[in-house]
């Protein structure tokens, strides 16, 4: 999106990493990626076909490699993300799938690859999850580099960018963007790319500006352009006037003292002028993560999705497998807490090696629980890799989608079962972990005093009760302005739930994207809770805010807030009332 003041051009994207900066537009050029032609070969020239794929993909996999070889310690905490990228070079569904291609449809390499990388990017689309479509920037960046190889274009070389620029490119991989020089480039922007993707996870840890999703960034800014980048709101500003020029230049440096605020108070903890103490812990979905997570001040991990490995794997993981990655991410935490989500997905849309079915609606269908009450067997697999992690640190089992009490007592069923074929298999194993469910649909929230008394502790998942509550699909951009945290409907959802957990002497922790918004945070607290989960970037901003709080004041306002009916009311009342204490982001949308 884009508009035009004299002067100057605004585009909007979307943020991939927070900050200000000030430069000079540096275009990276990718050639040939695009490919047009197909052509088809005979069966003598099949086999050709496959060498010049594979050798293709041998010299992408030895320049990956080189790049790992070179990473900076300060990045080896993103190790594991090009690791990934190099394990997925040889993927059965992005190479198996092509070598197969070329031999059936006997079509050049180019076409074959062009038509499974589409296929695959199509597929992981179509689940209703905004880190596993994020995954597919993965493939499509792969896919890329092995294609550039195939047609002998030009690759990208960052590390040979010489001048103090802010790139702007198409895309970038994990890869490129892990040899970007600080000392050199100032910020990003690319045309495609998502805030849940693995280059906005290297962004966020090279502390750089960046926007992603822009589009047409490529064709809109031309090189030496003059480039303002706000990455906190996804917006990019080419050639500026003197005006915002100067304008910025002081938001800069704002920011900047804002910046280094929160690194010197980063190990201060979460509590209230008048001592009221909160927890506040990190989301993840891959166990180097945790780097982040520590570094940002985590008080254990509120939520770690486990889909990615099903994801990584293309097949349903071994109990094996998964306990030596559940063990290791609870041994790196202990002894704070990790909180382990059970499979959440929608088996037909998301797998390709189960039988599909057909779904008109599948986020109202079979995913999640009801897709591991119908699968017993590969339920139980996790639960018995989970209950035997727990010997090694302090784990807890979170069911994600429970919509009824009947679903809870199955879920405990299977549990006791899995107990039982540990204590047969005379392996090592915890079995007095706390159990937990999302509340994440209607239905569990009028239901919340029943199913309190099933379970040790509530986690709020925002992201669906919003989804669901307010029957918003917030993929669509038509409807997506409805999707707001702050609406009264959501916020007496919230309320009810914490008082029914109170009621039952049981915790409530709200781990959706609510609880990482700053504006969000006096609210939830004046609603009850005490235990956040949220992206680990997000910490060190809202312990910064809490500790600025008075609880018994803050119970005021909010209890006033919960007086309006509408989203605007409430939202510009907490806006005014904390306006000297919100973070920075929030202070720059309200000037």
């Amino acid at each position: 999106m884009s508009n035009t003041t004299p002067g100057q051009t605004i585009l909007k994207g979307i943020s991939g990493s927070p900050g200000i900066c000030i430069g000079k537009a540096y275009l990276v050029e990718k050639e040939g990626v695009n490919i047009i032609e197909r052509y088809p070969v005979s069966d003598a020239m099949v086999q050709g076909e496959i060498d010049r794929f594979k050798n293709a993909v041998s010299k992408a996999k030895k320049d990956h490699a080189k790049i790992i070889e070179a990473l900076d310690d300060d990045l080896s905490e993103n190790l594991n993300i090009l690791e990934a990228h190099m394990i997925l070079f040889k993927d059965k569904m992005l190479y198996g799938k092509t070598i197969d291609t070329i031999s059936r449809d006997k079509i050049n390499a180019e076409w074959a690859l062009r038509k499974v990388s589409r296929q695959v990017k199509l597929m992981f689309q179509q689940v209703d999850d905004q880190y596993l479509q994020a995954r597919v920037n993965d493939i499509v960046q792969v896919s890329d580099k092995i294609m550039s190889y195939l047609i002998g274009a030009r690759d990208i070389n960052i590390a040979d960018i010489n001048k103090r620029v802010i790139l702007v490119a198409h895309d970038l991989s994990p890869a490129d963007a892990s040899q970007i020089q600080l000392e050199r480039i100032k910020g990003f922007v690319t045309d495609r790319g998502g805030r849940d993707s693995h280059t906005a996870i290297v962004a966020k840890s090279l502390k750089i500006p960046s926007v992603f999703g822009l589009g047409r960034a490529t064709i809109d800014i031309n090189n030496d352009d003059i480039l303002i980048i706000d990455g906190s709101s996804g917006t990019i500003i080419v050639n500026p006037d003197e005006e915002t020029l100067f304008k910025y230049e002081e938001r800069m440096a704002r920011f900047a003292a804002y910046q280094a605020d929160l690194e010197r108070e980063s190990h201060l903890p979460a509590v209230t002028r008048d001592q009221v103490p909160l927890t506040l812990m990190a989301n993840i979905e891959l166990v180097e993560e945790v780097v982040a997570a520590k570094d940002n001040g985590a008080i254990g991990i509120g939520l770690f999705r486990t889909e990615f490995l099903y994801l990584d794997l293309k097949r349903y993981p071994t109990e094996e497998e998964l306990l030596q990655k559940y063990k290791e991410l609870a041994e790196l935490m202990t002894p704070e807490p990790v909180t382990i989500r059970t499979l959440d997905i929608n088996g037909d849309k998301f797998n390709p090696y189960i039988d599909p079915v057909e779904e008109a609606n599948p986020a109202l269908g079979l995913r999640a629980v009801r897709f591991c009450l119908e699968n017993r067997h590969i339920f139980i697999t996790q639960i018995k890799a989970i209950l035997r992690a727990a010997a090694f640190g302090n784990i807890k089992l979170l069911i994600p989608m429970i919509s009824c009490v009947e679903e809870i007592i199955q879920v405990r069923e299977i549990l006791n079962l899995a107990v039982e074929e540990l204590k047969a298999e005379s392996k090592i194993f915890n079995k007095d972990i706390p159990l937990g469910i999302m509340i994440e649909v209607p239905s569990a929230v009028m239901m919340a005093e029943e199913l309190a008394g099933h379970v040790d502790f509530f986690s709020i998942g925002t992201n669906d009760l919003i989804q669901y509550s307010m029957a918003i699909d917030r993929r669509n951009r038509r409807v997506a302005h409805l999707y707001q945290a702050l609406n009264p409907a959501v916020l007496k959802m919230i309320k009810i739930t914490c008082d029914a957990a109170q009621k039952n002497g049981i915790e409530v922790v709200m781990c959706g994207e609510m609880a990482g918004d700053p504006i969000n945070i006096p609210v939830l607290m004046g609603l009850g809770l005490r235990n956040l989960s949220m992206n680990s970037a997000s910490i060190p901003v809202i312990k910064k805010l809490i500790r600025n709080l008075d609880m018994e004041e803050n119970q005021k306002i909010v209890d006033k807030a919960l007086e309006f009916s509408t989203v605007e009311e409430i939202t510009e009342y907490v806006r005014t009332a904390y306006k000297d204490i919100l973070p920075y982001r929030e202070i720059e949308e309200t000037a």
